[in-house]
């Protein structure tokens, strides 16, 4: 055995499956199309490598080919994951998104660098249509499609930011070119941001251009040594001017980001700092979660776990959500999952503190309240899809709830008619929970 661990071929075997293992990560979070260059590089990498272990002579010995074949099996799955992810539907869902993304901008945009003109209503309108739809597109949690959504909605995103900042004006130049030498520099220079802005937005959108990433980014470099050079320390006004200047430009640099950063990693949102702190909140969510509805004695927790999740949320509205809408959607999904654990024990609290009331009509909204506090504690431990029976079964019994308050006659009392409206809210909050826990967003 240990003669045939060292032998040639099964060390060079070895050194493949390393070589193999080290683009897995790539081919997992590979977010573009089958026309991409990366695309092309993976799997011209991942064939040469199964051409190379298909051509290892085995010598007759056992261990080998046993190992030559468990090696062309996982490089062959490579290939299959990266052919699927580069071809899965949801992927091409984001690419049509883009393409209407790129075609209003061509339209709406780039026209606006030839003449004076302002940002209509209907492309804002529209470019925010489009972020909502890349938002709640379907991933499954699937690495390679949340990539490919973060990816498309940093960009658009970003084009939104450009166009706002091309409708806001400079301020008028403190002083004449008479009064100042740089000023004419720093006249120059603003036409010039202008110009790059219309270029850059061009370029993000994958719209034809003659222009590169690599030379806008030198020619915005260029702006900023020639900034640098001025000196314009002795008058305030001027000063104040060209450091608003620097920082335009500056900000397109920020932009330009977006492409040089042009890996699997890059748009992976697994290793976004906000998403890495929603994510450790919604790990100990769970964790109360879990020992409220395991516990022999929940009533114990009900005040320390209510405390600890209004400070979770509080935690939540700290956190910076930058300006990508998955990172807002993804607070905005933590704070509804800590909400739902403290609606569920201030009902629970409020059957077991609170005497059954003698009126007929509140009286059965109270048993309604009591069969929602079953279900609610279902509904927070299920985990599935639409099409699980449980689901369906939760369904119904929520929806039957509803009809039963329906039934309620209040008999004109003001308490039972709000007793009964809070009923109908909390038995609704809990469906669309139930609705939004299996939506598989992620």
């Amino acid at each position: 055995m240990d003669m045939e661990n060292q032998h040639p071929s099964m060390c060079r075997l070895k050194e493949i499956q390393k070589e193999v293992k080290s683009i897995e990560q790539q081919v997992i979070g590979f977010c573009g199309l089958p026309k991409d260059k990366n695309y092309k590089e993976l799997k011209r990498n991942l064939r040469k490598h199964l051409s190379e272990i298909v051509s290892i002579d085995a010598e007759g010995k056992r261990e080998i080919r046993k190992a030559r074949k468990a090696a062309a099996k996982e490089t062959k799955r490579l290939l299959k994951d990266l052919e699927q992810n580069a071809n899965h539907p949801q992927q091409l869902e984001i690419q049509t998104i883009l393409k209407e993304a790129r075609a209003l901008v061509k339209e709406r945009i780039l026209p606006l660098y030839s003449v004076n003109s302002l940002l209509s209503d209907e492309f804002k309108e529209g470019i925010q249509d489009i972020i909502k739809r890349l938002t709640h597109v379907n991933t499954s949690g699937k690495v390679s499609l949340r990539n490919a959504r973060y990816h498309a909605l940093s960009k658009i995103c970003a084009v939104q930011e450009i166009t706002e900042d091309c409708m806001r004006k400079f301020p008028s130049m403190p002083l004449t070119e008479e009064e100042h030498p740089a000023v004419a520099k720093i006249t120059s220079v603003i036409c010039e941001v202008n110009r790059a802005r219309g270029t850059l937005i061009a370029l993000l959108m994958g719209i034809k251009s003659k222009e590169t990433f690599e030379h806008l980014s030198c020619v915005l470099s260029g702006l900023i040594t020639d900034l640098d050079a001025l000196d314009v320390r002795e008058w305030v006004d001027i000063t104040n001017y060209h450091r608003e200047v620097v920082m335009e430009v500056n900000k397109l640099l920020k932009y330009l980001d977006l492409e040089k950063a042009n890996s699997t990693q890059a748009f992976d949102l697994g290793q976004n700092h906000s998403i890495l702190k929603i994510e450790n909140v919604l790990t100990r969510m769970k964790g109360i979660k879990k020992e409220l509805l395991q516990s022999q004695n929940p009533q114990e927790l009900y005040f320390c776990s209510k405390t600890e999740l209004q400070g979770l949320i509080g935690e939540l509205g700290e956190i910076h959500r930058e300006k990508n809408p998955c990172i807002q959607e993804a607070q905005h999904r933590a704070v509804i999952e800590g909400q739902a654990l403290i609606d569920f024990i201030n009902l629970k609290e409020s059957l077991e503190t609170d005497q059954q009331p003698e009126h007929p009509a509140q009286r059965a909204v109270w048993n309604i309240l009591d069969k929602l506090s079953k279900i609610q504690a279902d509904v927070l431990s299920f985990e599935g899809d639409q099409t699980d029976k449980r689901f369906i079964l939760l369904e119904e019994l929520l929806t039957r709830q509803l009809l039963a308050l329906d039934a309620v006659d209040p008999q004109g009392e003001q308490a039972c008619k709000a007793a009964r409206k809070k009923a109908v809210n909390l038995a609704q909050n809990i469906l669309s929970y139930l609705d939004l826990k299996c939506d598989k967003w992620e």
